[in-house]
């Protein structure tokens, strides 16, 4: 089964109170860039570039719906501050409501876009 089929097929099963959120999440996501793909790792919808992990969603808080992006090539600018922490190579984006996701749309593709930038040629 093909990334994208073992998502849809996850998702079918997805129990979550932000499940349509993480739908249009994802679509965002993967219309931001065609190199971005998806998969089922870490027992969660996730994304990545060949072998480099852009990031997944975090599903154990149901208060809203987490993503975790991670930067192995550098962070990315963040002027809209859509993004929250301070680790090393990751960042965190929380969505709270439909309104929310849909707000934070054009700021997710640009880091998504920039994220991919970053990406050495041979990838």
């Amino acid at each position: 089964m093909d990334g994208t089929a073992a998502v849809d097929s996850y998702m079918d099963s997805l129990d979550h109170p932000f499940a349509t959120e993480l739908q249009t999440v994802r679509q965002y996501i993967l219309a931001a860039h065609p190199r971005v793909t998806e998969r089922i790792k870490w027992k969660s919808p996730s994304f990545h570039v060949g072998t480099d992990d852009l990031g997944a969603f975090e599903l154990r808080p149901t208060g809203f719906l987490r993503l975790i992006l991670v930067f192995p090539y550098g962070l990315v600018a963040d002027p809209t501050g859509l993004m929250t922490g301070t680790w090393a190579d990751r960042r965190e984006l929380r969505f709270t409501s439909a309104a929310d996701v849909t707000a934070k749309r054009f700021p997710l593709q640009h880091v998504v876009r920039d994220w991919v930038a970053l990406l050495p040629e041979s990838v």
